[in-house]
């Protein structure tokens, strides 16, 4: 079979896939066939979900390990490496493999000693990142040794359905968080039938309806921002249009607030449904983490989110319109709140402290068929504001 109609194969695979509304652990299960088939690796590909503000990852899915090492987690975020999923991410291609981040030599890394444990020689990273550059999560594929490099048509092939795995990792988590929801501004989910009308609604989702423009719920009358988005969510399941584009809408509510609508199809046997999920318009959990935690002020916490996602000092004076002194600045301020001498303690301490118990929470959950959750854990916000005040 010709490798370009495999690749061609896959990809139309995956986009249907990705519009199927599908929640996290079922995308990657779906997934994991298609991208054997089209890119030949070692056991079954390494998943992950990462906070887009912070670029931290969130969770780890793979079936033959259920629980993500604590000693990886360390190689990644404390330990001097290459291709670390914040690297890959911030590269211009976001896919990188081992072999070229060590120069041809990736007995050099420990990561190839990790991986070596495991029956894997070659690493190839590829970030899950939307057209408008946010990254949502990644892939690690391996492959034993003595095989094929991974070459230039894989990598074209991964970049291709890179926007489509985004998008749907994005919907899966706006899907598990409004099903289940852990904070009071949560995103809301509503289920319209085949008739647009409510089959369901999420905790909390009529508080938001009532503060959309010109609908009326006391007569059931849905906003017409939920029907405009329902519809272009339905039209996107048979549409030839750019697979990777969403329904979206943004909204300026009754209240003042600017939220987001999100239209995503389900799945169905026998008959389309579709749900239109709201969420604030900028739903960024890690700025409350950061000013209850450690008191950072608003150019601290920019500066901050800049350094979690791997921007360099000139990186950040460039991006924040200041000068280099500045920045120099108010890293030392940062580093003095947060108790760290450097940018990877910075980096390490919000990880642990914040992210990686939404690691584990999200292992606890697949476990029991449970949605998977993105962002920092909800429950060390509290913790870090309670500590703050007393």
């Amino acid at each position: 079979m010709d490798r370009h109609w495999r690749f061609a194969r896959a990809e139309d695979k995956i986009t249907r896939l990705s519009k199927q509304g599908l929640d996290m652990v079922a995308f990657w299960r779906a997934c994991t066939p298609v991208l054997a088939d089209a890119v030949p690796h070692y056991m079954a590909p390494c998943c992950y979900t990462i906070d887009p503000a912070s670029g931290l990852v969130t969770s780890h899915f793979q079936e033959a390990m259920q629980e993500f090492p604590p000693e990886w987690m360390a190689m990644e975020y404390v330990d001097d490496d290459v291709n670390k999923l914040t690297d890959v991410a911030r590269s211009p291609s976001g896919i990188s493999t081992l072999y070229e981040a060590t120069g041809g030599n990736p007995s050099s890394s420990p990561r190839w000693h990790a991986n070596m444990t495991l029956g894997g020689d070659q690493e190839m990273i590829a970030a899950l990142r939307t057209r408008s550059g946010d990254v949502w999560g990644a892939l690690g594929l391996y492959r034993q040794p003595d095989r094929p490099l991974f070459d230039a048509d894989e990598k074209f092939f991964l970049a291709a359905i890179s926007p489509l795995m985004a998008n749907a990792v994005r919907r899966a988590l706006l899907i598990g968080e409004s099903a289940d929801p852990e904070r009071p501004d949560a995103p809301g989910m509503i289920v319209l039938g085949p008739d647009w009308r409510p089959e369901s609604m999420s905790p909390g989702v009529e508080a938001w309806l009532r503060d959309l423009p010109d609908g009326n719920w006391a007569a059931a009358r849905l906003p017409t921002a939920v029907l405009a988005v329902a519809v272009r969510a339905a039209h996107s399941t048979t549409s030839a249009d750019d697979p990777a584009e969403v329904a979206v809408a943004r909204v300026l509510t009754r209240s003042g607030h600017w939220v987001v609508l999100h239209g995503v199809p389900l799945a169905a046997v026998d008959r389309q449904r579709v749900a239109v999920i709201v969420e604030p318009a900028h739903p960024s959990q890690i700025a409350p983490i950061l000013m209850a935690a450690y008191g950072l002020t608003d150019r601290e916490q920019q500066l901050t989110r800049l350094v979690l996602q791997g921007f360099s000092t000139i990186d950040i004076a460039g991006h924040l319109v200041i000068s280099v002194h500045t920045v120099q600045g108010h890293l030392r301020s940062v580093f003095a709140k947060t108790g760290v001498r450097t940018r990877r303690d910075l980096v390490t301490k919000i990880f642990f402290a914040h992210y990686e118990p939404r690691v584990q929470d999200n292992e606890k959950r697949t476990a029991v068929n449970q949605p998977l959750r993105g962002g920092p854990a909800a429950s060390t916000v509290a913790r870090s504001a309670r500590s703050n005040f007393q």
